[in-house]
């Protein structure tokens, strides 16, 4: 195994830090596979990561770190079938970028596109929308290392119970090497950002999630205020924003000034509700049209840590009104926008729509904060609702609890008992969730 002790490893929000016995980074499918065999012959785990965007240690481990930066690319278009196949270890970025100079793009995506396409899916990655689901259930093929090192092509006609499974299959079942996802032609959207008061959107909730394609909001916590975003197909032309207007919303205010606000609330935070007033009011309304990657994702320059919870779409109402209610009342202070989300029922084992229309509701607070109160708090209301969490967002849930929450649990941990029966890709957060 190359490599001695390697250097501690750290994720992008600074909640997980690990210095596993050796890290590598192979450049071939090939390169994996031989990473596996060597660890399984010195008795070693194996655990691979991408850009580091999980907040939870699902990527964590003390044994083989197998970093998947060197494994990017589109490999093959296939526009008769409308698919692309792409190395496991490509930016999303990237992707979007490639598929762009194509003529194509996925359907919906998330709003950040740093992160690697196989800890996108694998963790269950999604944006916002009434019709279209997560990243994972827009992937119509797999390649995965297992645990003795074989190579395992999978689909909804080959392998058909592991393709279900390891789309979102949190690293449990073994090192995702490439992915097919379903593509369209490039299209338009036409994005309308709205400030709002938080009475109006709550009381209209439904009818935004069902009248446009892809809708959310953000709230803002000690404010009766929201943004709004609505996005819908436009037939054109393309209106982007400016060069200068997009500078002033998405670096000047939301990530510059919003790095200033949030250092000063971090330092004092009885400034808190203040600032928060101002900045519910730094945003205006803007419309614009362009293609789908430039409306779906935004630069995310301040560091935060997150928490999210799927709910059962008609319980997100109800459970945002409790959360502001007990803001409200307690001594907390949150600086960050509390983001709103939807997504319609999948067929995936692992993914918290599985099975069920659901609503997102992420809580944030920015790098350094205490947060693990607020998180708390807002965890009991969304487990009290059905919720489910988010696998790469912070969490205290166990296995117990969640083999309750999905119908298909135990579909996933026999597909992971036959695959990986010696646990090669276990760590303590897996033994957590799924259980030994």
């Amino acid at each position: 195994m190359a490599n001695s002790k390697s250097p501690t490893w750290r994720n992008w929000a600074g909640t997980v830090a690990v210095r596993p016995e050796h890290a590598v980074a192979p450049a071939s499918v090939e390169g994996v596979r031989a990473a596996v065999r060597a660890a399984a012959e010195d008795g070693l785990t194996v655990k691979a990561v991408g850009a580091g965007h999980s907040f939870t240690a699902v990527g964590a481990t003390e044994g083989v770190l197998l970093s998947l930066r060197r494994l990017t690319g589109v490999r093959h278009v296939d526009r008769a079938a409308g698919t692309v196949t792409v190395a496991a270890g490509t930016p999303l970025r990237e992707l979007n970028a490639a598929l762009t100079h194509a003529g194509l793009s996925l359907t919906n995506m998330g709003d950040i596109a740093v992160q690697t396409v196989a800890g996108a899916i694998g963790t269950g990655t999604h944006g916002t929308g009434r019709d279209s689901a997560a990243l994972a259930a827009q992937v119509r093929g797999l390649e995965l290392v297992t645990a003795d090192g074989s190579l395992l092509t999978c689909s909804a006609t080959r392998h058909p119970e592991v393709f279900a499974a390891a789309r979102v299959g949190l690293g449990a079942l073994g090192v995702v090497t490439a992915v097919e996802f379903a593509v369209e032609p490039l299209f338009l959207l036409r994005a309308c950002e709205e400030p709002m008061r938080l009475d109006r959107v709550t009381a209209d909730f439904d009818a935004f999630a069902t009248e446009n394609e892809h809708f959310e909001f953000y709230w803002f916590p000690h404010t009766d205020r929201c943004v709004t975003k609505r996005n819908n197909r436009a037939p054109g032309p393309a209106r982007p924003l400016g060069l200068v207007g997009g500078w002033v919303d998405d670096e000047l205010l939301s990530n510059g000034l919003f790095q200033v606000v949030s250092s000063l609330g971090r330092a004092l935070p009885a400034t808190v509700p203040a600032i928060a007033a101002v900045s519910s009011r730094a945003l205006s309304a803007r419309t614009y049209t362009d293609i789908p990657h430039r409306v779906f994702t935004s630069p995310r320059r301040v560091r935060f840590v997150e928490m999210e919870y799927a709910l059962p779409r008609a319980a997100v109402v109800p459970a945002l009104r409790e959360l502001k209610a007990m803001v409200d009342r307690s001594r907390l202070r949150v600086g960050f926008p509390v983001e709103v989300r939807v997504a319609p029922a999948d067929d995936i084992p692992l993914s918290t729509a599985s099975g069920r229309d659901s609503g997102y509701i992420a809580v944030h607070m920015y790098r350094g904060t205490p947060y693990r109160a607020y998180f708390a708090a807002a965890e009991r209301i969304f487990t009290a609702y059905g919720g489910r969490p988010h696998w790469g967002k912070l969490h205290t849930r166990r296995a117990a609890g969640l083999a309750a929450s999905y119908p298909d649990f135990g579909a996933f941990t026999a597909v992971r008992d036959r695959l990986d029966p010696e646990r090669r890709f276990a760590n303590a957060y897996l033994r957590r969730v799924l259980g030994d």
